[in-house]
């Protein structure tokens, strides 16, 4: 089997896509001055475009990890992930308190989703 791998660089690639599964690298927001709730939407609207990009999307996701600063702030990341994820289809998801590799992040999240049926 083939395994495709996009936005590599020498550490790591955003996108693996092996045996019509996706796989995303964790990701991380871009404005890194909004709230955790916005944090949230930035990361969630980045894992919308890399799925895209492999032919995927969040109507096929099959599981999630969350890494989150402040458990304090977990509602606001779940008012943002329960706006997002497609209703009645809900991945498996593990939600856990982490120290992130910059202080300024407060979410990662990292998904796997599969490709459709053609």
């Amino acid at each position: 089997m083939t395994i495709q791998y996009h936005h590599s660089n020498a550490r790591m690639s955003q996108i693996a896509v092996h045996n019509g599964t996706v796989y995303l690298a964790g990701q991380v927001p871009s404005d890194a001055s909004a709230d955790m709730r916005g944090q949230t939407e930035q990361v969630l609207a980045r894992i919308d475009e890399l799925l895209a990009e492999a032919g995927s999307s969040k109507e096929h996701l099959i599981s999630a990890q969350v890494w989150v600063t402040d458990m304090a702030e977990f509602d606001q990341m779940n008012a943002a992930w329960e706006a997002w994820v497609v209703p009645g289809r809900p991945p498996v998801r593990a939600a856990l308190e982490a120290k992130l590799a910059k202080p300024e992040w407060k979410v990662e999240i990292m998904v796997i989703a599969a490709l459709p049926e053609a």
